[in-house]
């Protein structure tokens, strides 16, 4: 069994491993490509003045935010596990994962922190998804957010990829964000392989991930329970449990 595997290469290798444990062979299709800004030095810098906490909001925005800054000693909230294992490698110490998403994150934030005790900085990408900014300005907070890193969608599926969706390879793909799963849907119209979905089965990781990809008529559309990989592993699981059980 072959998974169409979308994101970013930073990112893939925990997945490609939890896919391969269970007979799973990974094509690697990153449809985003991570660029650090050129001033996102600058950017920090000026964001991290008289800030209280940083706030990440996907793993990229920890491992740019420790290339372009020295500074560990801010506490950080993340949206999810993925995000604070991240930050924890990056070197800060006090790292609490909401685990879920930015309206998950904005709960913890008002829960654990006051507005009083100054800014929040939010080391982002250039497209985020939710308002975590407005959620944290509306209970008071002072919101930062400092563009350090653009995620480049591609331009064509990669060749392997397009190869088993033509070929019928494909059975599985596994989406992490509605951008990613836009993107491959704009992707797979242009190379004329709308029709190749209908044997796929797919799996996001929530319901605006389901909303992106639904225009395309799937095997199968399933959602993770909650907006984590382990969730999502979890809905994979049950998938293949299901498959094991109408065969017997």
């Amino acid at each position: 069994m072959k998974a169409l595997v979308t994101r970013p290469l930073e990112d893939a290798a925990p997945l490609v491993r939890a896919l391969a444990d269970r007979g799973i062979d990974a094509i690697l299709a990153p449809l985003l490509a991570i660029k650090a800004l050129p001033d996102a030095a600058r950017q920090l810098t000026d964001a991290l003045i008289g800030a209280q906490a940083l706030l990440f909001t996907s793993a990229n925005g920890a491992r740019i935010f420790a290339a372009a800054s020295p500074r560990r000693e801010l506490p950080v909230f993340a949206v999810g596990d993925a995000s604070a294992a991240a930050a924890r490698i990056a070197g800060f110490r006090a790292v609490t994962s909401a685990g879920g998403d930015v309206s998950d994150l904005a709960e913890l934030v008002r829960a654990k922190l006051a507005p009083q005790h100054g800014a929040l900085v939010h080391a982002a990408g250039s497209v985020v998804a939710g308002d975590l900014g407005g959620a944290l300005e509306r209970a008071g907070f002072t919101y930062r957010r400092a563009v350090i890193y653009d995620a480049v969608t591609a331009d064509a599926l990669p060749a392997e990829a397009a190869a088993a969706m033509r070929d019928g390879a494909l059975a599985l793909a596994l989406f992490f964000s509605p951008r990613t799963a836009a993107t491959f849907v704009q992707l797979v119209r242009a190379a004329d392989l709308a029709h190749a979905a209908s044997a796929i089965t797919a799996l996001g990781l929530s319901e605006a991930v389901a909303a992106a990809l639904a225009t395309l008529s799937w095997q199968t559309l399933r959602v993770a329970a909650e907006p984590t990989q382990g969730a999502l592993i979890a809905a994979l699981d049950a998938l293949l449990a299901e498959r094991r059980q109408n065969r017997a």
